[in-house]
């Protein structure tokens, strides 16, 4: 389990809920929680436990390390869990986290049988990879979640963590949805679910239900304060919005394809809204955008701000990222934008990447995956995309670009002049937090 930045009292939380839903369901009967009459409970197993078979553990396999007469034998090294959407296939969501660098996977199921599995692919800027379990000759029965759209979720809906923390069998977490379309913890495609519901290390790739015991989402990361960790009841999930769509395309292709708009978005602030004159702190601001682009096309301006993407609303630069990370080629996306304080609309085309790895911009140069602004003495990296040359080379937002191939360069359009006439591999000199460094960007 990544950890963005202890458990989560589901417990208490419960007893809460129970003592003050009693006095209802006293007055309104079956309006209130789900009441076991035979046992004299309240209870949400009946609309759990046919989910929960469904909720796997995987265990990922690599080479080891050792000196040892079985060297070549592949050996467990990470370990998390994962959830069946498809039985007839035997197809099983997790994350990339879980099985990034394996050469082996096995998945272990809630009535003690152990199958192994092959990599049907994985999606790094969104954490998610799809198994499918291998059949060896005995009967799989096997069961699988019903999947409910992520978008008719709502901030208080109850919401259940189901997973292999920390060793231990299938454990079963309640708490509540906290927020939807959470971004801004890296550089990948987010809009997470967040919720309360304790999770922790080994819940990796876990399903997150609703109290019907539908998929909602993928749990992938959590935010802990605590040297250890621990979950402090802020934890993250993929929504089945995105998760369906990456899904679908790793069982077609084994990879996602996606497309841009030469559009370079930031997140609308207070203080940026002070900047704009706007009375709202909510949108995508367009930071720039590229010469000839799609966004050019669709009449998108620097320092327009979006507010709504295929009648969805734009919480920030993240959601905009999102809903482009899960379009395919050719799609047209509708745009609602402020300009000037004035509303605007527009449809905007999201196109095959082009084979140009640097893109000179009015305001910012886009080079190899990195979002370049000028800044005096250099140029500094705003964005890094996933994945992309210049996050492999090291490069983090915030770093400041002050020489390409031992050539000092003053601005940004100098460093893009530099890397579009390099070739093969560039030493880039970087400051970071004073530091003067030198990576080594392949091309």
């Amino acid at each position: 389990m990544p950890i963005c930045f202890k458990a989560a009292a589901s417990v208490t939380l419960a007893l809460a809920l129970m003592t003050s839903a009693a006095p209802v369901m006293a007055q309104s009967g079956a309006t209130g929680l789900p009441y076991d009459a035979r046992r004299g409970v309240f209870s949400f197993s009946s609309g759990l436990e046919g989910s929960l078979p469904a909720v796997v553990q995987v265990t990922t396999l690599g080479q080891s390390r050792g000196p040892s007469s079985d060297a070549t034998d592949p050996k467990p090294y990470a370990s998390g869990s994962g959830v069946i959407v498809d039985a007839a296939e035997g197809l099983v969501i997790t994350n990339n986290h879980v099985v990034e660098g394996g050469r082996k996977f096995t998945v272990d199921l809630t009535d003690g049988r152990l199958f192994d599995a092959v990599l049907v692919g994985a999606d790094k800027a969104t954490d998610i990879a799809v198994l499918r379990i291998t059949p060896d000759g005995r009967p799989l029965n096997l069961k699988q979640v019903q999947t409910v759209d992520s978008d008719t979720l709502r901030t208080g809906d109850l919401a259940f963590a189901v997973g292999y923390p920390l060793g231990l069998d299938q454990t079963l977490t309640m708490g509540v949805i906290s927020g939807l379309n959470r971004s801004g913890l890296g550089d990948a495609v987010e809009d997470y679910i967040q919720t309360d519901a304790a999770v922790n290390s080994g819940n990796s790739g876990g399903p997150l239900l609703d109290s019907r015991g539908r998929l909602i989402g993928i749990n992938t990361s959590i935010l802990s304060g605590g040297l250890g960790g621990g979950n402090d009841g802020i934890a993250f999930a993929v929504p089945t919005r995105i998760m369906l769509y990456v899904a679908d395309q790793l069982k077609k292709t084994g990879e996602v394809k996606r497309g841009q708009t030469g559009a370079i978005f930031g997140s609308l602030n207070a203080e940026r809204a002070r900047d704009l004159h706007l009375g709202i702190v909510r949108g995508a601001v367009v930071a720039d955008v590229a010469p000839g682009s799609p966004a050019e096309r669709a009449g998108l301006r620097h320092n327009d701000v979006i507010t709504r993407l295929q009648g969805r609303p734009v919480a920030n630069a993240g959601s905009v990222n999102a809903t482009i990370g899960i379009a395919a080629p050719g799609s047209d996306l509708s745009v609602a934008y402020l300009r000037e304080g004035r509303d605007g609309a527009t449809t905007l085309r999201v196109e095959a990447p082009t084979d140009q790895p640097v893109v000179v911009g009015a305001q910012s140069v886009l080079a190899y995956g990195a979002t370049l602004k000028s800044q005096d003495g250099g140029a500094q990296v705003t964005t890094v995309v996933a994945g992309s040359p210049a996050a492999q080379a090291g490069l983090n937002a915030g770093d400041v670009v002050t020489a390409v191939g031992g050539a000092p360069v003053g601005d940004a359009a100098t460093a893009a002049a530099a890397l579009q006439g390099a070739t093969g591999s560039v030493e880039i000199g970087v400051m970071r937090n004073g530091e003067t460094m030198r990576l080594t960007l392949a091309l």
